[in-house]
């Protein structure tokens, strides 16, 4: 089995990422900072009548040129599809897969963060974790069943469960070992999606659970569910009654289509703000229980001693996190001037209610601004403008949720946890900046 740390090797070459990030602006008014290291206002891109001193000014006879037709304007286009496909110059916005060679349906797939922009991550670039491959399943065979500690044991056919009141939530998952290598003693140098991508969020539609649970007619004793996904590998895990009877979905669409295989098709658990283990893909039985089932993923897994001998077990809610994606190790500045630095901020406790920005390795932090609109438990996008003075600096951000959880330094984070641990790393993320415009990952 090949480690973590072994995986992340990324493997595109810097030169790739090289034009990702957007050239540098200079505004003809010269605004005062708001924090060390040139942050300003985060409001400075939203007022009228700012002037770009970076535009540039054609000759008449270049302004001609530009009249000429390009070729494929002279011919006609291709064929429509009945599935859209990205365009074939989009080549690197994809999923960087990491397999077991042993074992080649045991490996995760990490979602291009660092290529992406806005807050819904597409179907095809969601990350994966798979512990023995993608079931080809049959709908038309598939059945969930939900039995145990219930006065009305149900077998639900997949045309039956369409029938349900549906709703639809922007929710994200992640796993409980995203980050994971803020753990080690020094920092991997990969990309931003290759290091934090075991994270996406999407539209996801579906029937509540509480819905179906209430025909099932859950008996007093009952205290657990045991989930059960139908993949080789068997995967479960127990959830407490609180959270299925509260805002569990039994989620049927991704983003408008129903969900793909790699993603649970036919039938996810949605455990909104939970770690991924929990969302349980191609799902196809509950159990209700009096006790967790005390599963691998509870035992030999997610259960991490902790510095004073105890261990921390059922950690399922994942701390709100930030990280700048925009820009990030693999992209390179071309140059002193205005850029528009640009991340995501999420929590499993609910709305964030601010992202702080910091390029001066934390001395000073400035607010940014978050897009319009701030959900629960789902991306946030934040943005702030800043002026690089083509020095050397570390950026990084922090994220405040509406529990007031704040997200914490590195060095906090371990001396709290310790380091016996794998899973929900949250610590804030820096990036180094050199003279050249490089960016790379620093602790």
């Amino acid at each position: 089995m090949l480690t973590c740390k072994e995986w992340l090797v990324c493997p595109l070459s810097e030169e790739k990422y090289m034009n990702q990030t957007s050239l540098p602006f200079e505004f003809h008014e010269n605004p005062e900072p708001v924090a060390g290291g040139g942050l300003l206002d985060r409001r400075l891109f939203l007022r009228q009548g700012l002037a770009l001193g970076s535009l540039t000014f054609i000759s008449q006879g270049v302004l001609a040129s530009e009249f000429d037709r390009p070729a494929w304007v002279l011919k006609p286009g291709h064929p429509f599809t009945n599935y859209g496909q990205p365009s074939p110059n989009e080549k690197e916005a994809i999923r960087w897969i990491s397999s077991n060679p042993a074992v080649p349906g045991n490996g995760i797939s990490w979602t291009p963060l660092h290529m992406l922009a806005g807050t819904v991550t597409p179907s095809g670039l969601h990350f994966e974790r798979h512990h023995n491959g993608v079931p080809q399943i049959d709908p038309n065979q598939h059945r969930l069943l939900i039995h145990g500690l219930v006065n009305n044991p149900i077998f639900l056919e997949m045309d039956k469960l369409v029938r349900y009141p549906m709703v639809s939530r922007f929710r994200f998952i992640e796993c409980g070992g995203n980050s994971n290598v803020g753990w080690h003693d020094e920092p991997t140098q990969a990309t931003a999606g290759n290091l934090h991508g075991l994270v996406s969020c999407s539209e996801w539609t579906g029937v509540p659970l509480s819905i179906v649970l209430e025909e099932a007619a859950l008996q007093p004793s009952a205290r657990w569910l045991i989930a059960e996904g139908a993949d080789a590998a068997a995967m479960n895990v127990s959830i407490p009654i609180e959270k299925a009877l509260d805002d569990a979905i039994l989620a049927i669409y991704q983003n408008g289509e129903r969900i793909r295989p790699e993603n649970g098709y036919p039938l996810r658990l949605l455990l909104p703000g939970w770690e991924g283990v929990t969302n349980v893909k191609w799902l196809r039985r509950l159990e209700a229980a009096d006790q967790p089932a005390m599963t691998r993923n509870e035992t030999a897994k997610y259960t991490e001693l902790q510095p004073d001998g105890s261990a921390r077990q059922f950690t399922f809610i994942m701390e709100a996190k930030s990280l700048i994606t925009h820009p990030s190790p693999g992209h390179r500045l071309q140059g002193p001037g205005l850029y528009q630095i640009s991340g995501l901020a999420w929590s499993g406790r609910g709305k964030i209610k601010k992202v702080e920005i910091s390029a001066d390795g934390g001395k000073s932090w400035a607010e940014a601004e978050l897009q319009e609109p701030v959900l629960s438990k789902s991306f946030t996008r934040f943005r702030i403008p800043w002026r690089w003075d083509g020095g050397k600096t570390v950026m990084k951000s922090r994220a405040v949720d509406e529990s007031g959880y704040i997200q914490p330094e590195r060095e906090k984070l371990i001396l709290e946890r310790g380091r016996n641990g794998y899973f929900h790393y949250n610590a804030q993320v820096a990036w180094g900046v050199d003279t050249e415009g490089r960016l790379n990952h620093v602790f």
